[in-house]
């Protein structure tokens, strides 16, 4: 290990080891592999095992369900049709995605379906990078007609409503309200897994070979796609989300036979990817790097600026603000960090250990996954346990924390 080289010193890296393995050893989180690098230094971690009952240890090889983790990666391309000029920021969608034209947008958050007056204006690409288009997973507004709509329609991954194929799935969208104007206000989620359907017409081919052909395959991702092939279902942990009441393992999801173990019906760029750390590393890597991964250009390094920047105006951030303050147990304190740039968290102010620039995001599946430019560092934390109790978020705070204490300036 290095010292003094403007890497991590060996007692902080012990420090990041210990805590890890003290959420390891308490029950709580059966395994995890967390992987640090700052320039040429990497190092990983792999801990406990892929079941809370034992079995098979965690590799470093061992593939997980990234969740949210997935949006910064999958908002590459449309970077890479942005930098090819076949997208432009402020074109309306609607040449691709006619279903979204003609929005009405709903007079209250809380307004039957009905009750609406016509968008000001057409939904433009930049809408859809910054989450701004106007659905999204709004969970200050649960209850309310237009979110159960969405839960019922399956327009999100909640169970028991499958999500549709892509087509059927933009039909199902474009029969509903917008809740706010086009650019309004930041909202979560449905604009990433939009950005699939918008890249896949655009391109004439699957969102899934579209990734694969332009970004998994130029940087060496050879184990991230939307589903894990049978050779490598091992590799796979059993994905629990905890009783909220009595911290038992309920299984969320199995490996064979399970959602991930056949291609889905709708690749999702919101929460859809299996991955593993050497391969998420070699993403942000490339970011870190303004878009270069040995020596062959992925993005241009304005993309990568554009992305790893806040795009949001303090209006826009306003609602984002309010859900990292008044829901923390399920924002892992995400948003009171500051702004969102296409499909990732912006730090644009101190919030905690990390400093101002850092940029990436957290998963409900227990992934944490951020880059930070003024360190040139990259930490990638995974675990098999949902956010359903507050434990492996408390793993990402304490992994954070430890990590920043770690670097050798």
């Amino acid at each position: 290990m290095g010292r003094g080289n403007g890497g991590f010193t060996e007692a902080g890296l012990r420090k990041v080891r210990d805590v890890l393995t003290r959420h390891v050893e308490s029950g709580k989180i059966p395994g995890l592999v967390a992987l640090v690098s700052r320039g040429e230094e990497v190092h990983v971690e792999a801990l406990g095992t892929l079941h809370h009952d034992g079995g098979e240890p965690m590799r470093r090889d061992t593939i997980f369900r990234m969740a949210s983790t997935s949006k910064p990666v999958t908002v590459a391309a449309a970077m890479i049709l942005l930098d090819e000029c076949r997208l432009r920021l402020d074109d309306p969608v609607e040449p691709w995605l006619p279903e979204l034209a003609n929005r009405q947008v709903l007079k209250r958050i809380d307004s039957p379906l009905d009750d609406t007056v016509p968008a000001l204006r057409p939904i433009t690409v930049r809408d859809v990078l910054t989450s701004t288009f106007g659905l999204g997973m709004d969970l200050t507004s649960l209850g309310t007609p237009i979110m159960g709509a969405v839960f019922e329609q399956g327009l999100t991954p909640n169970l028991p409503v499958p999500m549709p194929e892509p087509d059927e799935w933009m039909r199902r969208l474009g029969a509903l309200p917008l809740m706010h104007q086009p650019g309004e206000r930041w909202q979560y989620h449905i604009s990433s897994d939009l950005l699939g359907v918008l890249v896949a017409r655009v391109t004439g081919q699957s969102f899934e070979s579209f990734l694969r052909e332009r970004l998994f395959e130029p940087l060496g991702m050879k184990d991230t796609g939307f589903h894990v092939p049978e050779k490598d279902i091992d590799r796979l942990p059993t994905l629990y989300a905890p009783d909220p009441q009595t911290g038992e393992f309920t299984v969320w999801d199995e490996a064979k036979e399970g959602r991930w173990s056949r291609p889905p019906a709708f690749a999702g760029g919101g929460g859809g990817l299996v991955s593993t750390a050497d391969d998420y590393h070699a993403y942000f890597r490339m970011l870190l790097n303004g878009g270069v991964h040995q020596g062959e250009r992925i993005l241009s390094r304005p993309a990568v600026e554009l992305m790893t920047t806040n795009r949001l105006t303090p209006e826009q951030n306003a609602a984002r603000n309010a859900m990292a303050r008044d829901n923390v147990h399920i924002s892992f304190g995400q948003g009171q960090h500051g702004g969102w740039g296409f499909g990732m968290a912006v730090r644009t102010q101190r919030g905690d250990y990390a400093p101002i620039g850092q940029f990436g995001w957290d998963g409900g599946s227990g992934t944490s996954t951020y880059a930070d430019p003024e360190h040139q560092l990259t930490g990638i934390l995974l675990t098999q346990v949902g956010a359903s109790v507050p434990t492996p978020v408390q793993l990402m705070h304490d992994f954070w924390t430890t990590l920043y204490q770690a670097v050798d300036h």
